[in-house]
């Protein structure tokens, strides 16, 4: 009876001390992220602000991918088209304020061009994921990938706004306080969006929406069972899902100032969800760590050889034949073991 008394503080105890080195971890890569590009463009090293701008934003959208992917087991191959959607819905309105044919208030709004974006990939989640989520396993994967594909080529067929050549955006979404024209403001708006999204997430995983996508991952037919309705909750992580990745679209095309196509196709949607396996799919900061690993080794492997995609190619085989969770995983793995050690 003693023994057993015990255990369980010490079990607690080992739990709360995982916990505590998981939340050390994660303000860890908060400060990185915070302090380290500022620093790099103050001293002269403007580049480097560039690829983090571009990697926050990615990690914004590979968060919302995990968010169906990591909570409910559903495998989008599709997502990129989100990211374009956003893209294109601040594009579309600075070309007609270059070449008229809109209300100039609405062509440099902000916050019409950002409304937009998350409009237009809400009511495309909506409809794709009302058809999608009737489908399982790799017929998921391949109808979520035929629609990105059939938007792919929408895109391609609008000769006005540059088709396969795409699109320069001459003018950024203006705000009223901030102006997306400073770099370092840009990578403070983006960062930001990033810790709100990345906490909203997990907020939701731990409600009890994001319980009941668990229990319809784990086993949906039990959750039917007991009187759950799983596919409303699906779709509603679908569409916010794509929500979030349509933000991350609108960031994208302000970053860039150029849009295309490219930006919708399939292999992009690989990408966005390479990131959320090699950082984790079941750690919250999982998908953020993978875009950080993704984005370096991508430039760095490409300054040393052109033929990078071979050992990148490599790393990504190594890295899901024997880190199952992902990097995340050698994390939880090494507080254990010091926990033990302890």
């Amino acid at each position: 009876m003693t023994t057993t008394t015990s255990a369980r503080p010490d079990h607690r105890q080992n739990r709360n001390t995982e916990t505590t080195r998981l939340l050390l971890v994660s303000a860890l890569l908060v400060l990185i992220l915070a302090i380290l590009p500022t620093v790099l463009y103050l001293t002269g090293h403007t580049f480097w602000l560039d690829i983090f701008t571009r990697l926050v934003i990615l990690a914004i959208a590979a968060v919302g991918l995990n968010l169906i992917l990591g909570l409910g087991g559903m495998v989008s191959f599709g997502h990129a088209a989100y990211i374009g959607l956003g893209a294109y819905a601040v594009g579309i309105p600075a070309y007609h304020s270059t070449y008229g044919g809109m209300d100039a208030i609405a062509t440099y709004n902000g916050f019409f061009h950002l409304a937009l974006a998350l409009t237009v990939s809400a009511l495309f989640a909506l409809v794709t994921g009302i058809i999608s989520l009737r489908t399982r396993g790799v017929n998921f994967i391949m109808i979520t990938m035929a629609f990105a594909q059939m938007m792919y080529y929408a895109i391609v067929s609008l000769e006005t706004y540059g088709g396969d050549d795409g699109l320069t955006i001459d003018v950024r979404s203006e705000f009223p306080i901030i102006s997306l024209d400073d770099p370092l403001t840009l990578y403070a708006v983006s960062f930001i969006s990033l810790i709100i999204i990345v906490f909203l997430v997990h907020r939701i995983s731990n409600s009890r929406f994001g319980l009941t996508l668990q229990g319809a991952r784990s086993n949906e037919e039990r959750m039917l069972a007991i009187g759950v309705n799983c596919y409303k909750y699906q779709l509603a992580a679908f569409v916010m899902s794509g929500v979030i990745c349509g933000y991350a679209g609108f960031l994208l095309g302000n970053f860039t100032t150029f849009i295309s196509p490219e930006m919708m196709d399939w292999t992009r949607s690989g990408e966005i969800m390479i990131m959320v396996i090699l950082g984790g799919a079941t750690f919250l900061w999982g998908p953020v760590i993978g875009a950080i690993v993704f984005i370096i080794l991508e430039y760095v492997l490409s300054e040393v050889t052109v033929y990078w995609h071979l050992p990148f190619g490599l790393l990504l085989i190594f890295s899901v034949l024997f880190l199952r969770n992902g990097l995340a995983s050698v994390l939880q793995r090494s507080h254990s073991q010091a926990g033990k050690g302890q």
